[in-house]
């Protein structure tokens, strides 16, 4: 597996991964959208936070970042001065597959950002990381966000409960072997490591 994308550039948006000082950005996000992050993002349970405590978290991200452990990135307009919201290329379903997650901030939704977003994540996940599946889960009652992984070509292969948030959730996933004539493999990016080398996908 090749190293991870720490930066992403797509037609419109930056997605990075998060330092510590952005703790002030993703604030201001997190706290203009609460009402509409509340009934999908479980996190959002614990705010408002204290901006060390985010500044800590970021902190965190950075750090299993840096350890191939998980991949949190920032999504941020293309000036970088201010979050759109947050995704991530998640490593909890094992070694082989990305879960791709993601929210926007209530101002920028219906703008087509997460699909963007979810697009440039699974190039990077097969293209870069090289992994075989990339699977999208989200709660059934979210019919917006089930109309990303359609689009991008992801096939919804079964609903499950999750227990722990007392919802179903529907598992989207997309196949190595799918992939080149899905919608997401003809996503316009660029992708560069640590020290800022293009991975020229």
């Amino acid at each position: 597996m090749r190293a991870p994308a720490y930066r992403i550039e797509t037609a419109r948006l930056v997605l990075r991964c998060w330092n510590p000082e952005d703790a002030p950005l993703l604030e201001e996000a997190v706290l203009s959208s609460l009402d509409h992050l509340r009934p999908w993002m479980p996190w959002v349970q614990q705010e408002p936070e204290s901006i060390d405590v985010r500044r800590e978290r970021l902190r965190r991200f950075r750090g299993q970042f840096d350890l191939n452990l998980d991949f949190v990135y920032g999504i941020f307009s293309k000036d970088e001065t201010r979050v759109i919201g947050g995704t991530g290329l998640h490593a909890r379903q094992g070694p082989e597959i990305r879960e791709i997650g993601y929210w926007i901030r209530e101002d920028s939704v219906n703008s087509g950002y997460a699909t963007e977003t979810a697009a440039a994540l699974t190039r990077v996940a097969f293209e870069v990381e090289g992994v075989p599946r990339v699977e999208i889960r989200c709660d059934t009652r979210n019919t917006f966000s089930a109309r990303i992984p359609q689009i991008l070509g992801f096939t919804l292969e079964q609903t499950i409960p999750d227990g722990q948030q007392n919802r179903d959730l529907m598992i989207w996933g997309l196949r190595l072997e799918d992939y080149p004539v899905s919608a997401a493999a003809s996503a316009r990016i660029r992708a560069f490591d640590v020290i800022g080398r293009d991975f020229e996908l």
